[in-house]
C-alpha cells in the first residue's frame, strides 16, 4: 500500500474509454441539434400554422389571401378580440378561425360586434362550444365526414361554385327566415347563411378544408372561397390566441372554469390517458410474471485472491481509508485466532473473552494486546504496515506455541 502510484488505477477509465463510451450520445444529440436547426430554417419561410393566411404549408392559408390580394381585398391579421372589434365594419369581412377557442365572454363581445358592423362573418367550423354563443338560436349536430358535395340552395354564391369540399359540423336553425342550407348532409347543412341585422350576414361554414392550401384547386373550392371572403375590400382574419387578455375572466380564468390551455385538450384526452396508464400497468404485471424466480449463475471469469486484494487496498488508498483498512485487518486476525484458542467465534470480537485467551498462550505476557487487537486506527500508511506485520507476527506465534 505504500508502493508507487501512478495517475490512474486499473479501475479508472482512460481517455479513450471515456470517448468509446460516449460517442453514441454525443452523435445522436449532434444530430437531432442539426435536424432542428434544418427544419427550423426550412419553415421559417412561411409555415405559421393551420388555417394561417401567411403559412404556405399544406393546412396554411396563403393561396386563398394571395387570390383575394388579386383581386383587391386587403386582408389582415389579428390575433385578439379588441383587435378584431375594433376592425369590423360594413366593408369588411371578419373571418374567425377556431371559434371553440373563444370563451363565453369572448363570445358575447364579438357577437355584439358582428351584429353592429353591417358586414359579413365567417365562422370556420364552430362546434357546440360556440355556434350558439355566435349564431343564436343554431345548433351543431353530430359531425359528418368531408367530401365534394352539390350546393342543394339557392345561395348565389354555392350556385356559381358548385361542387366543393363541405363536411365536418352540421346545423340547424331557427331562423328560417333570411337564411341559405348548402352542401347538405343526410339532410342538414354544412354551409348555413344567416341574414344579420341591417346589411350584414353570417356564414356557418362546417369544415375548413376549401381554405387549405392543399386543397384550395380543387372542384369549387377556390370559387367558394373567393365569393365568401371577397364580397368587401377588407377581410379581417381572426386567429384566436390564448395570450389574449381578454380570455380570463373576473377570477383570471374563462368563464366556463376552464384555462385557455385546458379549452385545447380533447374531450377524450383523459380517457385514453385512463387507458394507457391501465394497458401499462398491466403490461408491468405480465413482464413481471414471465421473469419468474430468481436463479444463481456462475461467475463467467474467476478472480484471483491477489487481485482482489490488490484492487480492496488500491481503493482503500484511494479513499485514505486507513481506519476501514485496519479495521478489517484486525477482524480478520481475531477470527482466525479464536478457533485454536478454544474462544467462540461469537466472542471473537469481544475483549474480555479473547485477549485473556490470547495472553495465555503467549511467552511474552506484557505487551499491549488491546491496542494491536481493538486499537485505534494508525496515523499513517507506514503505521499500517507495522500494524499488519505486528498482526501476522501475533498470529504465527499462537499457531505455533
Amino acid at each position: 500500500m505504500t508502493g508507487a502510484t501512478t495517475g490512474t488505477t486499473s479501475v479508472s477509465p482512460t481517455t479513450h474509454q471515456i470517448w468509446t463510451r460516449s460517442r453514441g450520445v454525443l452523435l445522436v444529440l449532434t444530430v437531432l441539434i442539426v435536424a432542428g436547426f434544418v427544419i427550423a430554417v426550412i419553415r421559417s419561410g412561411g409555415g405559421h400554422g393551420r388555417l394561417d393566411p401567411r403559412s404556405t404549408d399544406p393546412s396554411g392559408s396563403r393561396a386563398v389571401a394571395e387570390l383575394l390580394k388579386d383581386r383587391g381585398v386587403a386582408t389582415r391579421v389579428v390575433t385578439t378580440l379588441d383587435e378584431a372589434t375594433a376592425a369590423v365594419g360594413p366593408d369588411a369581412t371578419l373571418l374567425v378561425a377556431g371559434p371553440d377557442m373563444l370563451s363565453g365572454r369572448q363570445q358575447e363581445a364579438l357577437r355584439s360586434a358582428m351584429d353592429t358592423s353591417g358586414g359579413r362573418s365567417v365562422l370556420v367550423a364552430p362546434g357546440p362550444a360556440s355556434v350558439g354563443g355566435l349564431a343564436p338560436g343554431t345548433s351543431a349536430d353530430t359531425p359528418a365526414p368531408v367530401t365534394a358535395r352539390e350546393p342543394q340552395c339557392t345561395f348565389p354564391a354555392a350556385r356559381r361554385a358548385g361542387r366543393a369540399d363541405l363536411g365536418g359540423e352540421r346545423y340547424t336553425t331557427d331562423n328560417t327566415l333570411g337564411s341559405d342550407s348548402c352542401y347538405l348532409a343526410d339532410g342538414l347543412p354544412t354551409l348555413l347563411r344567416i341574414d344579420g341585422p341591417g346589411s350584414g350576414d353570417t356564414v356557418l361554414l362546417g369544415a375548413p378544408d376549401i381554405l387549405y392550401n392543399e386543397r384550395l384547386g380543387k372542384e369549387g373550392n377556390a370559387s367558394l372561397a373567393l365569393q365568401l371572403l371577397g364580397s368587401r375590400p377588407h377581410l379581417v382574419w381572426y386567429l384566436p390566441s390564448l395570450s389574449d387578455g381578454s380570455a380570463a375572466g373576473d377570477d383570471g380564468t374563462g368563464d366556463d372554469g376552464e384555462t385557455g390551455i385546458g379549452r385545447l385538450i380533447p374531450s377524450g384526452f383523459l380517457w385514453a390517458t385512463l387507458q394507457l396508464a391501465v394497458a401499462a400497468v398491466l403490461a408491468a404485471v405480465w413482464r413481471a410474471r414471465r421473469l419468474g424466480p430468481l436463479v444463481g449463475e456462475r461467475l463467467p471469469v474467476a478472480v484471483r485472491a491477489s487481485e482482489s486484494t490488490e484492487g480492496r487496498a488500491r481503493l482503500y488508498r484511494k479513499a485514505n481509508a486507513r481506519d476501514r483498512a485496519a479495521s478489517a485487518l484486525r477482524q480478520a486476525t481475531r477470527t482466525r485466532l479464536a478457533p485454536p484458542l478454544g474462544v467462540a467465534l461469537s466472542d471473537a470480537h469481544s475483549p474480555e473473552a479473547l485477549l485473556p485467551a490470547v495472553s495465555a498462550h503467549l511467552r511474552d505476557g506484557d505487551r499491549d494486546l488491546r491496542t494491536l487487537l481493538f486499537g485505534p486506527a494508525p496515523a499513517d500508511d507506514a503505521a499500517l504496515i507495522r500494524l499488519a506485520d505486528q498482526l501476522d507476527a501475533l498470529e504465527r506465534e499462537v499457531r505455533t506455541s
